[in-house]
């Protein structure tokens, strides 16, 4: 009988090892757990359905054969939101039209338009998931009981692999700008 118990501990704790968990964040110097699994490194990318500023629905699969690049964030009024926001629209310059950057907050479309033209940011795709909220459930992001997402970066290449994802630790926090920069440099050529 602990032979038996003992291989199916093993087991338990193997499937445990690879199945996918909720990750945690820091929130206002307390400790979250975000609703859903984070997908990970080398797994097909979760779809998703948003909205862009008219409400039209934007699906991942509108930019399938290209290097996308989601800069995710809880909301743009706030000012580490508003510099990544701001960063990564000086930064999708820098790569060719097979790469495509989109920020995606649960910020209602309205308040996305009007944030893009006062900061002049017209170079990436800013979308909302304020309607459906299934970019949060695919992506394991939601903070529960705030309605807004945790801040991360995801790179998923032309093929739909996604190749790289950081999820900031504390939501106050910058991502590391330079590291996925890098990183979907590599991705894209």
């Amino acid at each position: 009988m602990k032979k038996v118990w003992q291989s199916s501990s093993l087991i338990f704790a193997a499937l445990l090892a690879t199945s996918a968990m909720a990750a945690e964040v820091t929130m206002g110097g307390k400790s979250v757990t975000l609703a859903g699994d984070l997908p990970h490194v080398g797994q097909p990318a979760p779809t998703f359905k948003v909205v862009d500023d008219k409400f039209t629905p934007v699906s991942l699969a509108d930019f399938k054969g290209k290097t996308v690049l989601i800069s995710a964030v809880p909301s743009l009024d706030t000012g580490v939101c508003a510099l990544q926001t701001k960063r990564f629209n000086k930064e999708v310059a820098n790569f060719d039209s097979n790469v495509v950057m989109l920020t995606i907050s649960e910020d209602l479309p309205f308040a996305q338009k009007r944030f893009c033209k006062v900061e002049n940011v017209d170079k990436i795709k800013v979308l909302s998931d304020s309607v459906w909220r299934d970019f949060a459930a695919q992506y394991g992001l939601m903070i529960p009981n705030m309605g807004l997402l945790a801040r991360a970066i995801f790179i998923i290449d032309s093929e739909g692999k996604i190749q790289y994802q950081e999820l900031v630790s504390d939501v106050s926090h910058h991502p590391d700008y330079d590291k996925a920069l890098a990183e979907l440099k590599k991705i894209s050529q």
